[in-house]
């Protein structure tokens, strides 16, 4: 999910959206998950020149990923649905001077307890062995770029930035995410568990862990029976509740939480022994997945 909260950007989208060719190529691709220009110009029945022009429009508005390929008979550019759900808000009125951003590599979580299938990788190699949580203490974890764990749990520390006079008022947090199955396996149901300052805020389930495609960023020495992306997630703090993409999954409200600026902030990721559903949980960081970012979170106060 990606969320829109400039008019600028929102402009820019629905542009790109304001064409039955691209609304229609949207939906072919969605279908799909991949397919390459001639093949999406030919189901369109329109001219390899006027699909470049549509998908440079797309690609712009940050809605297509095209990579190139190589294939059977030369290169070729493959076309990857970059985003299948966009949250428009209108009524965003913060200014830059009333926040601060700051992204939160995936390995550099500060306490955990979990349990295979588990692992932990950079971009370039496995850190240690997997199903074996001792490597989860491995110094090169500062590294990672993807963490998954079959039960158990994840927190990391994210930095309070405040100051005496300003009162934190929301906190949204996005990252890629989704079930851990041995191998992997799209009908795998999770159900993820979140906490912040050890406050419990609900849960969201993960309908599966995916790989049948491999991920947009995902490397190409990853073996492709493991899972390979994630979906991207957008849990928000305020004073109305607790949200997943902007859909209640808790009562607990921001100011319960009374974080000032000589507060520690933490937030809690797992899955417990006792859910509904114990289908793990993969986090996908840089260099990895379909959104090349690690765990971002937006402070917003007055």
């Amino acid at each position: 999910m990606r969320e829109i909260s400039s008019a600028e950007e929102t402009v820019e989208v629905c542009k790109a959206l304001g064409s039955t060719v691209r609304m229609n190529l949207i939906k072919i691709l969605s279908k799909n998950k991949q397919m390459n220009l001639n093949e999406l110009a030919s189901q369109l029945n329109i001219t390899n020149g006027a699909m470049t022009q549509h998908m440079k429009i797309l690609v712009d508005a940050g809605i297509i990923d095209v990579v190139l390929m190589s294939g059977k008979r030369g290169s070729q550019k493959i076309c990857h649905l970059k985003e299948n759900r966009l949250m428009i808000d209108f009524l965003v009125d913060v200014a830059r001077d009333s926040m601060y951003i700051v992204e939160i590599p995936v390995g550099s979580y500060t306490n955990y307890n979990i349990f295979p299938t588990c692992g932990i990788s950079t971009k370039t190699s496995i850190i240690g062995e997997v199903d074996d949580p001792r490597y989860f203490d491995a110094p090169e974890r500062s590294d990672a770029s993807i963490i998954w764990f079959g039960k158990g749990f994840v927190e990391y520390r994210i930095p309070n930035y405040l100051k005496s006079n300003q009162k934190l008022t929301e906190i949204q947090i996005s990252f890629e995410i989704s079930s851990e199955a041995p191998g992997y396996c799209e009908d795998w149901p999770s159900d993820i568990h979140f906490h912040l300052n050890n406050e419990y805020l609900g849960y969201w389930t993960s309908p599966g862990d995916f790989g049948v495609i491999r991920g947009i960023y995902t490397p190409s020495w990853w073996t492709p029976n493991w899972n390979q992306y994630g979906l991207l997630k957008l849990l928000s703090i305020n004073k109305d509740g607790s949200f997943m993409d902007g859909k209640r999954i808790g009562d607990l409200c921001i100011d319960e939480l009374e974080i000032n600026y000589k507060s520690e902030i933490t937030l809690k990721v797992g899955v417990p022994i006792d859910a509904e559903n114990v289908g793990g949980l993969t986090i996908f960081g840089k260099g990895f997945g379909n959104y090349n970012q690690h765990i971002n979170a937006r402070m917003i106060y007055e």
